[in-house]
């Protein structure tokens, strides 16, 4: 008997390390989903680097209270997956709710963003956010824009210069 209570509390502690270290975790309620749309979530999240897994409630609730994230318990009812991503803040509720888009059988419940708890219209808003290599592109069109009216107000200058020498 104490080996089994040993192993819980180690998925329990196991639980809460993943949501003190990712840096977004979302729950969500997949049923409804077959298996075939299970397998595609799950290789879509694959590919965005994000762990999917499912855990007994009891375990995952303890493991809420030991992280300090005990406002979860009231979201971990049923049947309930969730997604930790350690490295990138956007894919998991990105590629969860594009996924809900398109299966209306997932349901995102609630998640933690970088440490605190979220509601469904912070994690959406998230999911609406364009990932990394967006945000750093939107950035450097918006570095360039100076330097390109500048060159172009030269160019018109130079131009300009050319005609009335002609």
């Amino acid at each position: 008997m104490s080996k089994v209570i040993e192993k819980k509390q180690q998925v329990v502690s196991e639980i809460a390390s993943k949501f003190q270290d990712s840096q977004s975790t979302i729950l969500v309620d997949y049923r409804g989903l077959d298996v075939a749309e299970v397998t595609e979530l799950r290789k879509q999240l694959r590919e965005a680097g994000v762990e999917f897994k499912v855990y007994k409630n009891t375990l995952s609730r303890r493991a809420a209270e030991q992280a300090e994230l005990s406002e979860l318990n009231e979201v971990l009812v049923g049947p309930t997956a969730i997604a930790f991503s350690n490295e990138d803040v956007i894919a998991p509720a990105k590629v969860l709710n594009n996924f809900a888009k398109n299966h209306e059988a997932l349901e995102i419940k609630g998640g933690v963003i970088q440490g605190n708890v979220a509601t469904l219209d912070q994690i959406k808003e998230l999911a609406d956010l364009p990932n990394y290599e967006g945000l750093l592109s939107m950035l450097l069109s918006v570095l360039q824009a100076p330097v390109r009216n500048f060159a172009y107000a030269t160019k018109a200058i130079a131009e300009q210069k050319e005609e009335q020498g002609a």
